[in-house]
C-alpha cells in the first residue's frame, strides 16, 4: 500500500515538476520573441519612445486619419513592448537623445519637415522629387532607380532604421508617398518584422522599400518587401 501511495506521489510530483519547466520554458520563449521585436523596431522593453506625426499635404494643422492610424497602430506595438509614448508634431527641433524615434509622414508639400531633415542628414542616397503635373511627382529615387506614385493604385514607403551621431538611440522613419502608403508600411512591418528581420544585412541600420499594390481594391493591405535599398540609401552621393 505504501509503495502505491509512493508511485502517486513520485508521479504527481514529476508532473508538477513538467508543468513548471513548461510554463518556465514558454515564459522564456515569449520573453526572446519579445525582444527579437523590439530590437528590430530600436528599441528595448519599457524604454521610452517618441512619435512624430506629420500632417496632410499643405494643411499644417490637420494629421491626416490615415496617418492618424498609423500612429495608432504604432502606439499599439510599443504598448506591447510596455514602452512609454510621447507624440510630437513634424516641427520638432534637436535629438531624440535617448528616446527611440518613431518619424511617419514624407516631407512633400510641409508635410513632415522632420523627414526631410532625416534624409538629408542620414538618407543621402534617398531623394523624393517634387509634387508637380510631371509624370515623376512625388518619386522615391534610390540607387539610380525611380519609384513612380500612381495615387490610389500603387505605392511605395521608405522605412529606414538608423542612429543620428548626436543621439544614443535610433530613428525609425516610415516615409510614404501618400498616407496610405505610410499606413501600409507599418501595417507590412507589424505583421511581417520577424521575416524582414532575416532578410536584412544588418539590425542596427537598414533601409527598406515597401511596396503597396492594387490600393483601390485592398486599400493599406496587400504590401510587400519590394527591395532592401541600404547600400544605396546609406551611400553619400558622389
Amino acid at each position: 500500500m505504501l509503495s502505491v501511495i509512493g508511485n502517486v506521489a513520485v508521479g504527481l510530483l514529476t508532473s508538477l515538476i513538467g508543468l513548471g519547466l513548461g510554463a518556465l520554458w514558454e515564459r522564456g520563449r515569449q520573453t526572446r520573441k519579445l525582444y527579437r521585436k523590439a530590437a528590430f523596431f530600436g528599441t528595448r522593453p519599457g524604454d521610452p519612445c517618441v512619435l512624430v506625426a506629420g500632417t496632410k499635404h499643405g494643411q499644417s494643422e490637420t494629421v491626416h486619419q490615415r496617418d492618424l492610424r498609423a500612429v495608432v497602430e504604432l502606439s499599439v506595438l510599443l504598448g506591447e513592448l510596455g514602452c512609454p509614448v510621447s507624440v510630437e508634431s513634424g516641427e520638432l527641433r534637436g535629438t531624440n537623445g535617448d528616446r527611440t524615434e518613431f518619424c511617419v509622414g514624407g516631407p512633400v508639400g510641409g508635410a513632415n519637415p522632420r523627414t526631410g531633415g532625416h534624409l538629408t542628414a542620414c538618407l543621402p542616397g534617398v531623394t523624393i522629387t517634387p509634387f508637380s503635373d510631371r509624370p515623376d511627382s512625388m518619386a522615391i529615387v534610390v540607387g539610380g532607380e525611380r519609384y513612380y506614385f500612381d495615387r490610389g493604385h500603387q505605392e511605395y514607403a521608405v522605412v529606414a532604421k538608423f542612429r543620428p551621431p548626436e543621439s544614443s538611440r535610433p530613428v525609425v522613419l516610415v516615409c510614404g508617398q501618400s498616407s496610405v502608403a505610410n499606413q501600409a508600411a507599418v501595417h507590412f512591418l507589424r505583421r511581417e518584422y520577424a521575416e524582414v528581420a532575416r532578410s536584412v544585412a544588418s539590425l542596427d541600420q537598414y533601409c527598406l522599400l515597401i511596396k503597396v499594390s492594387h490600393i483601390e481594391v485592398y486599400a493599406f493591405h496587400r504590401s510587400v518587401l519590394e527591395r532592401d535599398v541600404s547600400a544605396e540609401a546609406f551611400a553619400a552621393a558622389e
